[in-house]
């Protein structure tokens, strides 16, 4: 089976790899760089680089949630990523595209169909993203990763598969809380939050006085935030110094650890992060995107919140002190945050086999 992957969720896409038969032959359509104007590397195109699957970068066209200087050039490369897509999935010749959402997915899919190639999808969202409410049209199947997904696709082809959910992660053993220094995770997914790095670096000091903070800031070339905060950190006491862990990424082979072995989580609130924080069971304090589309990480959180795993604050609406309030408080009642009982049914371990059995399935008909 030639399979072609796609889409901005790169989280699942390696949970789906990882279980793919060993004959598959596997490529990625996606980002080299994570935003416009920005031209560092994105975390997905390392991620794929680094497993030695073969990588087509498509250009950014990409459906903004706010208007800036990129908007208008953005939306002009529309029909190109579409020719372009086209192109690459001639030369693939697959059997099966799978899209994972995101605006990269719509141009990859919309020319496999008008090329007679398969297209599966899958949705990680609570409802519905807007490129897989389009390519659902003419998607071969859909599968879904929560029941509340249900109502926004066709039932006759969408399948609840669950939220796949990377090996590295599921394969950790449950251990207890034993750093005597709390520790934070600080991250803004894999492109990093400049709002989170800019809020870390008014309040760091405060912060290394009581905690050992890990910060994952992305590699964005537009803000620079890495580069600041290590000015800050060379800046610092050697005794803070060395309680400040900075980094741009986090290895894919230590994001589990990371989440395990921290005593609170901080970040925004993508579905996948909070699949993983769901599973882990791990307290997180959360942020969410403010310009998500229908203001769908907000509802993650408070998604989680509803578990008893969370706090929320919500971005513009809080100042760095009350933020620092909130962390003390968090950590120091931290054994209150346990999941609630019925959350156990939620995810499913072996939704990225489920997702596999899907599109070999229909790749065989397709034939």
């Amino acid at each position: 089976m030639r399979i072609v992957l796609t889409g901005g969720h790169i989280s699942p896409a390696l949970s789906v790899i990882e279980n793919l038969p060993v004959d598959a032959e596997v490529f990625f359509i996606g980002r080299k760089s994570t935003f416009e104007g920005d031209k560092s590397p994105s975390f997905e195109y390392q991620v794929i680089k680094g497993l030695n699957i073969p990588f087509f970068n498509l250009p950014n066209a990409r459906l903004q949630r706010k208007f800036t200087l990129h908007t208008v050039p953005s939306l002009l490369k529309l029909p190109y990523a579409l020719y372009r897509a086209a192109a690459i999935l001639r030369k693939i010749k697959p059997d099966v595209v799978l899209g994972f959402g995101g605006y990269i997915s719509l141009p990859v899919c919309t020319a496999a169909y008008f090329l007679k190639i398969p297209v599966v999808i899958h949705e990680q969202t609570l409802e519905a993203g807007f490129a897989n409410s389009e390519i659902a049209k003419w998607a071969k199947m859909i599968c879904i990763s929560w029941k509340t997904s249900q109502d926004f696709f066709p039932k006759s082809k969408t399948v609840l598969t669950g939220n796949p959910i990377r090996k590295e992660i599921l394969e950790l053993k449950v251990e207890g809380r034993k750093s005597k220094v709390p520790i934070l995770y600080i991250t803004g997914g894999s492109s990093g939050s400049h709002f989170i790095n800019e809020l870390v670096g008014e309040i760091l000091p405060k912060l290394l006085l009581k905690f050992h903070v890990i910060h994952q800031t992305g590699d964005s070339k537009i803000y620079n935030d890495f580069d600041k905060l290590l000015n800050i950190k060379k800046s610092l006491s050697k005794t803070l110094s060395e309680k400040y862990d900075l980094r741009k990424f986090t290895p894919v082979a230590e994001v589990g650890h990371m989440l395990q072995n921290a005593t609170l989580v901080i970040g925004r609130a993508g579905i996948n992060t909070i699949t993983e924080l769901a599973y882990l069971k791990k307290p997180a304090l959360l942020i969410p995107l403010p310009f998500a589309q229908n203001n769908e990480q907000k509802k993650n959180a408070l998604f989680l919140k509803d578990i008893g795993l969370a706090q929320v604050l919500e971005q513009g609406k809080f100042s760095p002190l009350k933020f620092v309030s909130k962390i003390n408080e968090m950590t120091a009642n931290i054994d209150s945050y346990t999941p609630k009982e019925a959350w156990g049914n939620l995810i499913d371990k072996n939704a990225a086999l489920h997702i596999v059995s899907v599109v070999s399935d229909v790749a065989k008909k397709e034939k």
